[in-house]
């Protein structure tokens, strides 16, 4: 496995790169989550790239940005553990060396949840990704459907520009108290841990849109939306100031 951090040394080794190529773009702190799209990109692909780029545009909120977790040396290992061949580790100088003066702009789907509480967030997400498709040139790319919203733009880009690209949708893993798998389940504390699974539950009630939101505020979290779109339930709480989402299949 080679982990690659210089953009113009990675263009020149793609060059070199044969048969089909699996990518998983990631903001790193990897969890059994990501291990899974990254089996699966191995079992598909001559050749499997992970990226680790923790990207600031797509944050709206400076300290959630300040607070991601960096988790390098365990990402590595289990990336190498997972069969990766190729780590894209990309600094943010090299990325937005045009000091995002061009973006991705989505103009419908993007506004609505999490567009409509996180504005700009979906012009990084799909600028990032635009870019990291670019550069890894990859046959099949893997996401989780647990940022479904993002999935589903990420396709349609994908389509609407002639990308020559299979976006691979993957089950959301969870813990086996039901809470979807995610880096910032690493910031809950114990307490906000125990209760995070409520989202969940209440998520794949039989309770309405309005009872689940209600539960969860009387239990502490801070509801934004429990919402019906795209023929899923998706929700998104904060809980000691850490955001969580979650869906399911309607």
């Amino acid at each position: 496995m080679k982990t690659v951090v210089d953009v113009k040394e990675w263009q020149k080794l793609r060059k070199e790169l044969k048969g089909e190529i699996g990518f998983v773009p990631t903001m790193g702190a990897l969890h059994e989550g990501h291990a899974s799209l990254l089996r699966k990109s191995r079992t598909e692909n001559a050749v499997s790239v992970l990226s680790i780029f923790v990207n600031p545009t797509q944050f709206n909120d400076k300290k959630d940005f300040e607070k991601y977790p960096i988790t390098l040396e365990s990402d590595q290992q289990l990336a190498k553990a997972c069969g990766v061949d190729y780590i894209l580790f990309p600094q943010a100088s090299e990325i937005y060396s045009d000091n995002y003066r061009f973006k991705m702009t989505e103009n419908k789907l993007s506004n609505i949840l999490e567009g409509a509480f996180r504005p700009g967030h979906f012009d990084g997400v799909l600028s990032v990704v635009l870019k990291l498709f670019n550069l890894v040139q990859p046959t099949r790319s893997y996401f989780g459907e647990k940022d479904f919203q993002q999935l589903r733009l990420i396709q349609d880009m994908t389509k609407a520009l002639f990308l020559p690209i299979e976006v691979i949708a993957c089950e959301t893993l969870r813990e086996s108290d039901g809470l979807a798998m995610s880096s910032r389940n690493f910031r809950l504390s114990t307490a906000a841990r125990a209760k995070a699974p409520q989202i969940a539950k209440y998520l794949m009630s039989e309770l309405t849109n309005q009872e689940v939101a209600k539960k969860l505020a009387e239990s502490g979290f801070e509801v934004e939306y429990v919402a019906t779109e795209m023929s899923r339930r998706l929700i998104a709480a904060k809980i000691e100031g850490v955001r969580l989402i979650d869906n399911v299949k309607n």
